[in-house]
Order: structure tokens, then C-alpha cells, then sequence
């Protein structure tokens, strides 16, 4: 049975590889053993059950190791995103009272001020070459421990874990929040390996699969790349991404099998040239993160005719939500498809009533992979996650059926459902253009952007207009770096879109801005536009 996260270690042939990372690749069973020592260091040190350990690493074999041993030790692991800010990381830690910190030491040093004031920090668990690190006597607080020596092989095991069940908290994940600060997802144990085996599930994860680890591990998807190859026993090679041709010459040297990025990184990887030798092996790629533009998908399926697309959807705090099945790609290319295995996903009016085929309304998620709320912040989880009555409407009151007691999470994304059941996505209900009486997608604006070919990536968002309510402006990369011929892109939306959908502006970057997960960053697009 399995009860922690770390448990999924159990699932592979201790003989075969786990994880990769450059030159060095962990076998299942040394990943055990290594995870085994760390936790009982962790436990030496006074780490107790539930105490939050704050990991502040890019992808490497140690990252891996540091957040499945938290669980062993049966603490509460927070992977905080390596594009972090020594503000943003000291923000986490004390939103989250972490007692300790496990970071390299180059880290470190431009993080003593933002950590000094974090109240709850007993103990900095430092990663490499410690030359320049104060020696911090142990009566400081905190206190410096070398990972070297908190993974020396132990003679008692991890206290903790053993208590662990399966409800209890198992990582907190921070998302960037509408509010500028970012915001703590909670999820169980339970959370992390239902969604592991749904996912692994309808992938078709084998131990033979290689799967190429791109994305962030404190990005849901990212992490969860790790759980859905560690059930099945398949081999993870970490990657710390910055060209697409790195992507591509992994693709090559490991044989993988299975590929998940975000909009933008497709966008660029499909631009590139894939050798057979890169494919030959590919049976998946699969897109989270936001709606893949119709052509970059088209180009996908040309360059990588083995793999079957996967196009996914998902919040953290749901972890996981619905996929497209790749026989329905052909049919119903814009849609999100249906709720994952072992999950219900709704679409809902505002008063909780469960919508009609064709009709707009928010998306509601129910099941075991609906997460625990958000940290430190009672009044944002009431707003998002609510009792659900078992009566098929959403909202209903508190203990309308006390056998049946269950909260479901509120998106914020507004969709629809076809009549066959399949859904979808239309915007978040944040980034909605409210111009001239009407709700506008900005993917719809997007979608017609890329289709004429003048620009490489794009982006629409509304900004403040005294007639309008707001107008559109569209943000736009030009084709391989060039300038891009905005009348001629204006000329060819005013023919595709309705009056109301042409954008006001067009502005021209050099790059656009991303968030930490890699999406494109509205809120820092509109803070331009603006200045």
C-alpha cells in the first residue's frame, strides 16, 4: 500500500535507472537508499512531523532526493521555484514557517538577508562547496548543516513517516497570485498519488518509458512528471531548460518517450529541426499550461509523427483535471477533452447549477485530487473551495447529506461542454476582455493571430477604456526575430475577427515576458503597455 509520496519509490526495479541528471544516473534502488540517509538526517537535526522544509534548488539529483526524504521523515516539502528572488524565497519560507531550508551554497549567499527574518528557520541544509559560508556556531539560529553530512549513512531510521496517513499534507506549492504575493497550494499525500496513478494512467507509463523532465518540480506538472514515472517504474532525465536545441539533443541521448511543455516552449520547439534520432522513440507529447495554437500543433504532429498529442488541462489546485484523448485530436482540436480517471469536472452558472451543452460557465472540480485549500489564508480558500451537494449542483449548503460530505474547488476558468461531454476552455475568468457589452477570449484573438502567420508568439489582454470598457491590444514576437508587418496583421484580424475583437494596439517585443512556470505573464505585459 501506498501512503506517502515517497512510497512510490517502491514501484520500480531497485536494478533499473530512476533519475538522471547530466552524466549521473540514480538506479531505483540507490535513489531508496540515498533517500533513506537524508531523511534520517533530517530527523537527527529535529525535523518533526508536519514541520514545513523549504527546497530552494534547481533540477538535480539532490533536489529528488531532499523533497522525497522530507516526506520519509514525514515533513512537509516546498519546492519553491529556482527563478525565485531572494524576496519571493523569503516570503515562502515565512508564509509557510519553515523550519528548514535545503539550498546550495551559492544560493545562500544571496539569501542571508532575505532568511534572517524569517522567525520559524532553525536550520540551512547547504548543497557544494561551503568556502565563503560563516561558521555558525550551534547555539545560532539557524543553523548551517552540510548536506555531506546529513546524508552520511545513518544507524537509526527517519522518525516520523511511520505516522504518517494518507490525508495528511504532503507538499505546499506556490502559485503566483492575482494579489502580487504568491499563494500556498496544499496537497495531501492522497493528492499527489491519486493524480500519479490517474496520469501514469491514461499516458500509458511503463518502465520502459523515458520522460524528459522540463518542466519546474515546483510547477504541478513539473513535480508530477516525477510521481507518474516513479509508479510505473520509468526513468526521469532531469533537464534545467535554456535552448530548445538542448531539449532536442536529450531527446536523442536518452531515447525519450514522453515530452509535457507549456505553450510557449512548443511554440519554439516547433521551430526547431528534429533529427530521427530525437523522435525515434517519442510515443507522446503532451501540452498543459494553457490552449496550444491550432498551427503549432499541426506543425507538432508533422515533425513528430510517432507520438500521440496529449492536450491537457489542469490547476494546482485540482493538481490534475482533464485530458483529450489523441483519437479525438482530429475531430475536436480546440477542446480539453474530459475529466481525468478518477475525477468529475463540471461546468457550472453561478448559482451552482450544473450547465447546459453549448453553455458558458465556470469550471468545477471534484474528486481526489482536489487539494487541501491554500496556506495561511482561510478567506481565499472559502471563496474557492466550497461544499459540493450530492443533489448534481454546485455550492449547496454544509452537511446536505452527512454521509456525503465533499469540497470542491471553483477554477475561475469559464468553459463549455459540447454534447458529447467534451469541454472547452474559453479564458480565465481573470484575463476575460470585458469591450463593448461582450466577453472575449483572449486565446480566440490569439488563435487568429497565429493562424496568418506574421508572428511567432502572442499574447491579447484588455486594458482600461473610458467608451469601451476596455479595448484589446495584442502582444506579439515577430517571425525568427524579425520586426513584424503590424498592418498587414491588423488587415488580416479585422478579416478573421468580428469588429469588437480587433485589436486596438499591436505592440511589438523583442521577447515576451514569462512567468516562473514558463507561461506568458499578462500582468507584467499590461505593466508595460502601461509605463
Amino acid at each position: 500500500m501506498l501512503t506517502r509520496v515517497d512510497d512510490l519509490l517502491r514501484c520500480g526495479d531497485p536494478d533499473r535507472p530512476a533519475v538522471t541528471f547530466k552524466d549521473e544516473t540514480v538506479s531505483y534502488g540507490e535513489l531508496s537508499r540515498r533517500v533513506g540517509r537524508v531523511a534520517a538526517g533530517l530527523s537527527r537535526i529535529g525535523l518533526r512531523r508536519g514541520e514545513r522544509v523549504v527546497v530552494y534548488l534547481e533540477k538535480r539529483i539532490e533536489t529528488v532526493v531532499a523533497m522525497l526524504a522530507v516526506s520519509a521523515a514525514g515533513g512537509v516539502f516546498v519546492p519553491v521555484n529556482p527563478l525565485f528572488k531572494p524576496r519571493q524565497v523569503g516570503y515562502v519560507a515565512s508564509d509557510c514557517g519553515a523550519s528548514i531550508v535545503i539550498t546550495t551554497c551559492e544560493r545562500h549567499r544571496t539569501l542571508r538577508t532575505a532568511l534572517g527574518a524569517v522567525e520559524s528557520l532553525r536550520d540551512l541544509v547547504l548543497i557544494g562547496d561551503p568556502a565563503g559560508e560563516p561558521a555558525l556556531p550551534l547555539s545560532q539560529r539557524p543553523r548551517a548543516v552540510m548536506w555531506s553530512q546529513l546524508s552520511e549513512r545513518a544507524a537509526t531510521p527517519a522518525r516520523g513517516g511511520d505516522e504518517v496517513i494518507d490525508a495528511d499534507v504532503a507538499a505546499i506549492l506556490y502559485t503566483s497570485g492575482s494579489t502580487g504575493s504568491p499563494k500556498g497550494v496544499v496537497l495531501s499525500h492522497r493528492n499527489l498519488l491519486a493524480g500519479a496513478q490517474s496520469v501514469a494512467g491514461y499516458l500509458g507509463h511503463t518502465s520502459d518509458d523515458v520522460v524528459l523532465g522540463v518542466l519546474p518540480l515546483s510547477f504541478d506538472t513539473g513535480f508530477s512528471q516525477l510521481t507518474t514515472s516513479f509508479i510505473a517504474g520509468a526513468h526521469v532525465v532531469l533537464v534545467n531548460y535554456l535552448v530548445p536545441r538542448e531539449v532536442i539533443r536529450l531527446c536523442a541521448r536518452h531515447g525519450v518517450t514522453g515530452l509535457t511543455c507549456v505553450p510557449p516552449l512548443w511554440l519554439q520547439l516547433a521551430a526547431q529541426k528534429w533529427p530521427d534520432q530525437a523522435t525515434r522513440r517519442l510515443r507522446y507529447f503532451a501540452n498543459t499550461g494553457g490552449r496550444m495554437p491550432r498551427t503549432t500543433l499541426g506543425w507538432l504532429r508533422e515533425i513528430l509523427p510517432r507520438a500521440k498529442p496529449y492536450l491537457m488541462y489542469g490547476l494546482t489546485e485540482a493538481f490534475r483535471s482533464t485530458y483529450l484523448d489523441p483519437a479525438e485530436v482530429d475531430r475536436r482540436p480546440d477542446s480539453i477533452g474530459k475529466a481525468i480517471p478518477n475525477a468529475e469536472v463540471l461546468v457550472v452558472r453561478p448559482d451552482g447549477s450544473v450547465c447546459d451543452p453549448g453553455e458558458e460557465g465556470e469550471i468545477v472540480h471534484r474528486g481526489a485530487l482536489v487539494s487541501l485549500g491554500y496556506w495561511n489564508d482561510p478567506e481565499r480558500t472559502a471563496e474557492r473551495f466550497r461544499p459540493w451537494s450530492p443533489g448534481g449542483s454546485a455550492g449547496g449548503p454544509a452537511g446536505c447529506d452527512a454521509t456525503r460530505t465533499e469540497i470542491a474547488v471553483w477554477s475561475g476558468d469559464t468553459a463549455y461542454r459540447d454534447d458529447d461531454g467534451f469541454l472547452y476552455f474559453v479564458g480565465r475568468t481573470d484575463d476575460m476582455i470585458k469591450t463593448s457589452g461582450y466577453r472575449v477570449s483572449p486565446t480566440e484573438i490569439e488563435e487568429a493571430a497565429y493562424a496568418t502567420g506574421l508572428i511567432a508568439e502572442a499574447v491579447a489582454f484588455g486594458v482600461p477604456d473610458e467608451n469601451l470598457g476596455q479595448h484589446v491590444v495584442l502582444a506579439v514576437t515577430g517571425p525568427t526575430g524579425e520586426s513584424c508587418d503590424t498592418e498587414t496583421l491588423l488587415k488580416a484580424l479585422d478579416r478573421d475577427l468580428p469588429r469588437y475583437m480587433v485589436p486596438r494596439r499591436v505592440v511589438v517585443c523583442s521577447r515576451l515576458p514569462r512567468s516562473g512556470n514558463g507561461k506568458f505573464d499578462r500582468q507584467e505585459l499590461r505593466r508595460i503597455v502601461a509605463a
